[in-house]
């Protein structure tokens, strides 16, 4: 049986012990990572969430006790009394390497199983067992040390906006459905049958009314929960350091924004960050990275190159102009010989699965050869080759289309070809950009469509073109992205009522849907509105970026997959037709 703690009590965490705590009695506890046999000298690494630290036993000294380490196992729990000693052999690869603890007293609180894969830093065991014995995976240090950070980020978070002068309210957490731009999870509710509450995407709406309500400068680190298809920078739940502030412009919003992640970055890894933070328009960053949210650390930038192709003997390329679209290059410099004619067709294959039709190419060894040589004149490639700055070595990756296809197929190709080049630096570059159109056109509709929700304030200037030429009106919305990664979105907000009432128009919702899904905010601005804007930082995301992991898998404590499924608890599941029956709800049977 285990044996209880009785007369021991933890002094100290693994880790924390160091040479200049030698002859003191301690007392540390945690989980047994390996045991080593020599004899009449038994070795333990005893590990906690701190690190790990050498346990010793003599079978001279305590015959009892030795007994007891020679049946200790991997995984074992134990409590440890006893004597820090130097070490004869030290080990420098370890914070606790010149010191061991000669155990006098040693408790066994709780026998362990053969785990189903061994716990160390370094794993080839696959992710969805590791997912499967989460409690497991959490005991490794990596992702120990993970959750570990985000706790400090948030901590560090809670103080800047303290300090600030922001004051924390929560948000309901079960709300009116209202769009968001993704699917709701509902709640069933028990009293009003066949009527749902959603679980919030945001704490949109309730912030805003908070700013009504006078608290001017509100924070919070808020749950939030979207149905959307998952990958690896997206959770089904996520949290979001979420702010709204009265009586400010954009400028100061992204100001103290700045300062946030000056003191995030400062405080927990250390690195000064330059600020203000670059800034570029969404036209800006689409022309020249095909992304809203572009990765600067390189420069790979997207070239137009329709003026000189316009009039070429290549159809391709000519059809594409013809129908409104355009051609557009990027230049992988020194990649000729990375990218063979093999490796060029499977970036074919891949763009094709991304939407594109095709993909035309140079690669210049000795002499440039390019896919489509025999329907142009030396003179027009040449012409291509100067605009895009080609030399021997490089590689020109070509793609005609329509504009939005261009410019999101060769945005994605650069980070691809980026990757395999090893040319990105291991630096932060974060950037914000501004002015994003305020609709965006869906062709399957034929409608225009808000980019950002329906209470974004349009730019002044644009009022004008409000009713009469949706492509030209600007929002006073603004993303900060790091690496290539949107970090967080955010607006100024619609105050007056009338404006309200225009924008609502403009996007086709009758006097029936204002009042069934916003009823309440409109009726709030009417009692005085203060102009306020605020942004969602995702706190998840920062954590992820700030680990250098590239899932959010890494930094969530239980994790769902990319079916939504959290493999360890097996949910969602089935329940019984009895809970159905008190909800008043009938499964349908899937066909």
């Amino acid at each position: 049986m285990a044996e209880f703690m009785t007369g021991l009590k933890r002094t100290d965490y693994c880790s924390d012990l160091r040479i200049g705590d030698v002859g003191r009695e301690v007392t540390v506890c945690g989980w047994v990572q390996r045991c080593r046999d020599l004899g009449q000298l038994i070795f333990i690494d005893l590990r906690d969430r701190t690190g790990i630290v050498q346990l010793a036993f003599n079978d001279k000294t305590d015959k009892e006790i030795f007994d007891k380490a020679f049946a200790c196992r991997s995984e074992y729990v134990l409590a440890a009394k006893g004597i820090v000693c130097e070490r004869s052999s030290k080990n420098k690869d370890i914070p606790t390497g010149d010191i061991e603890v000669m155990v006098t007293d040693l408790r066994v609180l709780s026998k362990a199983q053969t785990p189903p894969f061994e716990i160390v830093d370094e794993t080839s065991t696959n992710e969805e067992l590791r997912l499967k014995y989460r409690y497991l995976d959490l005991r490794r240090r990596p992702i120990q040390n993970n959750i570990i950070m985000r706790s400090k980020i948030a901590k560090v978070a809670r103080d800047y906006f303290y300090e600030n002068g922001f004051i924390e309210i929560e948000t309901p957490m079960m709300i009116k459905s209202t769009p968001e731009g993704a699917r709701d999870y509902l709640v069933p509710s028990r009293i009003h049958k066949g009527k749902f509450y959603a679980l919030p995407q945001s704490p949109q709406i309730y912030k805003q009314l908070l700013m009504v309500s006078g608290f001017d400068r509100y924070i919070q680190l808020a749950r939030c929960f979207r149905d959307e298809d998952l990958r690896a920078d997206r959770q089904p739940e996520f949290t979001q350091i979420d702010m709204e502030l009265s009586f400010v412009d954009m400028d100061e919003i992204m100001e103290i924004n700045e300062g946030l992640f000056k003191r995030l970055f400062k405080e927990v890894l250390g690195k000064e960050l330059v600020t203000p933070f670059e800034k570029m328009t969404y036209n800006d960053a689409m022309e020249n990275y095909g992304s809203d949210k572009p990765d600067i650390r390189f420069d790979m930038k997207i070239q137009n190159i329709s003026d000189l192709v316009k009039d070429c003997g290549f159809s391709v390329f000519t059809s594409a102009i013809e129908n409104g679209g355009s051609v557009r290059a990027i230049v992988a410099k020194n990649a000729a010989s990375v990218y063979t004619r093999k490796e060029i067709d499977k970036l074919t294959e891949y763009v094709k699965g991304i939407g594109a039709k095709g993909l035309a190419y140079v690669r210049w060894v000795d002499e440039p050869n390019a896919s489509f040589k025999k329907f142009m004149t030396e003179e027009e490639l040449s012409a291509i080759y100067e605009r895009l700055g080609a030399e021997k070595g490089d590689v020109i990756f070509i793609v005609a289309d329509k504009n939005s296809t261009v410019l999101t197929t060769l945005g994605a190709l650069r980070l691809k070809v980026a990757k395999v080049l090893d040319i990105i630096p291991d630096e932060f570059k974060f950037l914000w950009i501004v002015d994003f159109p305020f609709f965006e056109y869906d062709e399957e509709s034929g409608e225009w469509l808000a980019m950002h929700h329906p209470f974004t304030m349009p730019k002044e200037e644009c009022l004008q073109y409000l009713d009469t030429d949706p492509s030209k009106v600007i929002a006073k919305a603004y993303d900060l992205t790091l690496n290539g990664t949107e970090l967080s979105s955010g607006s100024m907000r619609i105050t007056d009522y009338e404006l309200q009432q225009r924008m609502f128009k403009a996007l086709k919702l009758t006097d029936e849907e204002i009042e069934a899904k916003f009823g309440f905010l409109v009726e709030a601005y009417k009692y005085g509105a203060p102009p306020h804007g605020g942004m969602g930082i995702g706190l998840d995301r920062v954590t992820m970026l700030m680990c250098g992991t590239d899932s959010l898998r890494d930094v969530t404590a239980f994790p769902k997959v990319q079916n939504a499924s959290e493999l360890m608890s097996a949910c969602p599941s089935v329940v019984d037709d009895e809970s159905l029956d008190v909800l008043g709800i009938s499964v349908k049977p899937q066909e």
